[in-house]
């Protein structure tokens, strides 16, 4: 007869504790990424939702903005339009009275003139520049076409708008 202490233990042993720090980290950093792109997809529509800056602002954050491009928005000073061989030099003003240079290259627009308000789109020459090249014009306008010239603005269908 076997004796009773010499018989195999078939009691259950519990198994030892799985490590799941590979499930952890993997799940800490699928978080991070997924926080790193939304602040980068906030941070582009903040940017694109900002159409443009007025001369002041960009005035105001010139040493932020340093040669980054983007569009600045401001009247055409009265007589200070120059025509170029490679396009326009003008000044524009802000609300506040403050000035930019800004020197075009490219073909002004047909309605581009004096005393208007324009959105012109290029980057500061330098930090400190009130010197802002501009590669592209708009020019703002109103609806008021239409109401003085009725007759000179035709449906597709030949009718008078």
């Amino acid at each position: 007869m076997l004796d009773a202490e010499a018989a195999p233990d078939l009691a259950p042993v519990a198994a030892p504790p799985v490590r799941r720090a590979g499930r952890w980290r993997a799940a800490a950093v699928l978080a991070l990424l997924a926080a790193a792109v939304l602040a980068l997809l906030s941070q582009g529509l903040l940017h694109s939702l900002n159409y443009f800056e007025t001369v002041d602002q960009a005035l105001a954050s010139r040493a932020t903005l340093g040669t980054s491009e983007f569009r600045l928005e401001g009247v055409v000073v009265a007589g200070t339009i120059e025509r170029t061989a490679t396009g326009a030099d003008f000044w524009v003003r802000g609300g506040r009275g403050e000035r930019v240079f800004v020197r075009c290259v490219g073909t002004p627009p047909q309605l581009f003139q004096s005393d208007i308000p324009v959105v012109v789109q290029g980057h500061f020459t330098s930090r400190t520049s009130d010197t802002f090249r501009a590669d592209q014009i708009l020019v703002k306008h109103t609806a008021s076409y239409i109401a003085e010239h009725p007759a000179r603005v035709r449906a597709p269908n030949g009718t008078v708008r």
